[in-house]
């Protein structure tokens, strides 16, 4: 069962970080291997989306409900898709006015074994390029760190 964690200083308050990634319906603009996305229902603290992932000829599609604690953290529970598996979250730590300490953790189990082993010899880069995507992002939408 792969297990990331990976944690960040940025220079960017936690609220738009947390906005950020809130901010499912434009993964596909900026995040690595999204294909596209669909939210089904969105609150101030609640949301339902469907993710399509792919690489090369492998697609394949996620439901999950995202729990939003604005500014300071979300939760995502793993409703259907090809894991047997999936526990994410991200926390978001003020340490000024203008900086925060993004904590990102996920662990999943793939249904398919062949998956489970394509992932584990990719799963650590691609996660990591998935979190410099947000900070890269972030540098677009936010400025760049004075």
């Amino acid at each position: 069962m792969p297990n990331i964690r990976e944690s960040r200083e940025l220079p960017y308050s936690a609220g738009q970080m947390f906005d950020l990634v809130a901010d499912v319906g434009k993964y596909q603009q900026f995040l690595p291997w999204v294909v596209a996305t669909r939210v089904k229902s969105d609150s101030e603290t609640e949301m339902v989306a469907d993710m399509m992932v792919g690489f090369k000829a492998l697609r394949e599609k996620f439901t999950s409900k995202v729990h939003k604690q604005r500014p300071t953290r979300i939760l995502v529970e793993y409703v259907d898709g090809p894991l047997s598996h999936l526990e994410n979250s991200w926390h978001f730590e003020p340490l000024t006015e203008t900086n925060c300490r993004i904590d990102f953790c996920v662990d999943f189990t793939f249904r398919n074994s062949v998956f489970e082993a394509l992932a584990g010899q990719y799963l650590d880069r691609a996660f990591r390029k998935m979190v410099g995507a947000f900070e890269t992002r972030a540098h677009e939408l936010y400025g760049e760190p004075v």
